[in-house]
């Protein structure tokens, strides 16, 4: 879809359309009807609690990574908190329990550690599996089954005892995939861990499923879930985030400059290091309206934000006519991973944040100037 830009808000900034946010909560929303599974919002891909109103219309509640998002989850969505951390502090502990209704925890030790506070809070109580199933190729960084994981119990750790302690248990293995690889880790989990399903309550299959891609195969999904509840007796829950906003999201650009180096080079007033990392940390090409793969058009560009760091690129891009000074450079799928990953390294600003809603309008919702960056660090 295509973004017509508003000349009267100053770039960078980010857009949330309200339309296409529908379409992907329309979409999740069948599902959970249809299965009678429950649908978290994942909120370390998005955060923006302006929206929450909107989708707790359709969604179960959010699933947090830590304190402070499971307090913002509480305090903005309602519906169900969940929360896994790697490891959770026991200055925080009590206050996190004040917030969330679900608990998972990381490893044998932390659950024999915190469950009983847990369970006397009246907190539903969980533990994550290590299925030991790799079903990623190329971004090793998200792969939670890589060798040497620390995330999630493997079945040699795994200990019996504790299963008085679980209301039920947890796996994320996926990054951006379709439900055959739901369906291989699932056929994984049930061979190492099949035997404790049935004393379950729940199983969270986590996130990491492209369920509202054009190309993703629900049906399949509706299997998987509706063989798990037979089989098992068990309530799924699933949490995924980019799911939610996928390509709901834009940041529209400004070219600040254009040098030449071998190749032509935009620098712009978004950084990839700033405003978008996972360009950076996955890595991935992100798309941009009207643009093509380099030489397909008739005048490449390499496309670079204004920082110092020398690999602040966002990748090489063609276009159908030349780049000038002032010409508004919008990416795509920017709801996702982007306004919660966002940073002020070498005192770049913030994106604002715009939100379009379903009859056009667009409404500036938050700024961000010189004092955020200042009172940060001191």
């Amino acid at each position: 879809m295509e973004h017509k830009i508003n000349p009267s808000i100053r770039t960078p900034y980010f857009l949330v359309d309200e339309n296409l946010l529908l379409h992907n909560l329309e979409i999740l929303k069948q599902v959970s009807q249809q299965t009678g599974c429950k649908i978290l919002l994942a909120q370390k891909a998005f955060s923006m609690f302006s929206v929450y109103p909107l989708m707790r219309q359709y969604l179960a509640g959010t699933t947090a990574s830590g304190l402070y998002e499971a307090k913002l989850g509480k305090e903005e969505f309602g519906g169900e908190t969940h929360i896994f951390s790697p490891a959770y502090r026991e200055d925080e502990f009590q206050e996190i329990l004040q917030c969330v209704d679900d608990i998972v925890f990381n490893s044998p030790s932390q659950l024999k550690k915190y469950a009983a506070i847990a369970k006397q809070a009246g907190k539903s109580v969980g533990l994550r599996l290590n299925p030991e199933c790799s079903t990623q190729e190329g971004h090793a960084i998200y792969d939670p089954c890589s060798p040497g994981s620390r995330l999630g119990t493997t079945l040699e750790q795994f200990d019996e005892t504790l299963l008085p302690l679980l209301d039920g248990l947890h796996f994320h293995t996926l990054c951006e995939q379709n439900s055959d690889d739901l369906e291989i880790t699932v056929n994984a989990l049930e061979q190492k861990f099949g035997k404790y399903l049935s004393q379950m309550k729940w199983l969270n299959l986590g996130g990491g499923h492209h369920i509202t891609r054009s190309d993703y195969d629900i049906q399949r999904l509706i299997k998987i879930i509706q063989h798990l509840q037979k089989t098992y007796g068990v309530q799924i829950y699933l949490e995924p985030g980019e799911a939610v906003v996928l390509n709901a999201g834009f940041l529209v650009s400004s070219v600040l400059e254009i040098v030449q180096n071998q190749i032509s080079i935009a620098i712009l007033d978004t950084s990839a290091a700033c405003h978008m990392p996972d360009v950076l940390e996955m890595p991935y090409r992100p798309p941009v309206q009207q643009s093509g793969q380099p030489d397909e058009k008739s005048y490449t560009y390499r496309l670079a934000g204004p920082t110092c760091l020398a690999g602040d690129v966002i990748g090489d891009y063609s276009f159908d006519t030349p780049l000038n000074i002032g010409d508004k450079i919008v990416f795509e799928d920017m709801a996702l991973y982007t306004m919660v990953k966002t940073n002020t390294f070498n005192g770049m600003p913030l994106p604002s944040i715009v939100y379009r809603d379903k009859s056009g309008n667009e409404h500036l919702i938050k700024t961000f100037g010189y004092q955020d960056f200042k009172n940060r660090l001191s």
